[in-house]
């Protein structure tokens, strides 16, 4: 196991250089020039060269990436255009929201989604498997932001259950911190509920016309057994699978999610520094996220050994 793991600790590291590598090219592939940016609409063309000295941007292109790279293995993201703050810093500001409603809505989705795929796996054909996947269909359609401005119209102002917007951390307490975070979390675990009950019940369905099912029949075990322990486990290595990939809907979903409900999360920074051209902020915005998603990735791998040892790669 521990061999496995140091393999697949290596396997991404080039993974991750080439992340790198398209991140920074992100500074070139974007229009517009940021010394010209920083230096404003006023400032005279040596005043814009002047700029892109500083910043180094008057160098091969190699160079600046290199240059940058060694600041990134030593913890340095730059430096914001806007703010002058260290990137780090506006990132360490801002990932308590974030992580705070990407955890409550994988959680969330989870507790459902998995019991409702098995369940519509063994209702399968019957008006309980038709209404779960008709939920599931609607669910993997609605726009994150149309489910997120009906829950906020119908929870936040009309029923006045929960708060329409906004954020409070955990230090100021459980209930406060997870208030803020019910609805944003339910507008953003649609898709994903939907998604993960949909590859649950597929999963289910394959594995329940195996034969050793039909032997635990046989033997009289409960039908919660044979769902949950035997069939479940034997279905698993799909459904972790999708969750992982999720992940990716959840970075994406949380942009949108922050942004409707005004949670000043990573996706709210990350709007304003895309409208501000703030490339050292956006750089360092998605190297975290690919680092994350990354990492999760090497997650699943190891999830799949402890579901099936069988599998080894």
């Amino acid at each position: 196991m521990v061999s496995y793991i140091l393999r697949r600790v290596l396997a991404t590291m080039p993974v991750m250089a080439i992340v790198a590598f398209f991140v920074f090219s992100l500074l070139y592939i974007a229009p517009g020039d940021p010394a010209a940016v920083i230096a404003g609409d006023q400032a005279s063309p040596a005043d814009v060269e002047r700029i892109r000295q500083s910043l180094g941007l008057d160098q091969p292109f190699l160079v600046q990436f290199w240059t940058w790279l060694w600041r990134i293995l030593h913890g340095d993201l730059g430096t914001s255009i806007f703010t002058n703050l260290p990137v780090s810093a506006l990132i360490a500001q801002r990932i308590e929201p974030t992580l705070s409603l990407m955890t409550i809505t994988l959680v969330l989705t989870i507790v459902i989604a998995v019991p409702l795929g098995v369940v519509a796996a063994w209702k399968a054909g019957s008006w309980i498997d038709r209404a779960i996947m008709t939920f599931a269909v609607f669910g993997f359609s609605l726009p994150v932001f149309v489910v997120g401005y009906v829950l906020a119209y119908v929870f936040a102002l009309e029923l006045e259950w929960l708060p329409v917007q906004g954020y409070k951390p955990l230090s100021a307490g459980f209930w406060p911190w997870l208030e803020n975070l019910i609805l944003p979390a339910i507008a953003l675990g649609c898709v994903y509920i939907a998604l993960i009950a949909r590859i649950t019940r597929a999963s289910m369905l394959e594995v329940l016309q195996q034969d050793y099912i039909r032997t635990a029949r046989a033997k009289g075990l409960g039908q919660r057994s044979i769902l949950f322990v035997h069939a479940l486990k034997n279905a698993a290595v799909p459904i972790v699978t999708v969750i992982g990939i999720g992940i990716a809907l959840l970075i994406g979903g949380a942009v949108v999610t922050e942004s409707v409900f005004a949670i000043p999360g990573l996706g709210r920074l990350t709007v304003d520094a895309i409208l501000r051209r703030d490339y050292p902020v956006i750089q360092g915005i998605v190297l975290m996220f690919s680092f994350l998603y990354t990492l999760v990735n090497l997650m699943v791998d190891v999830t799949y050994t402890l579901v099936d040892p069988r599998i080894r790669y």
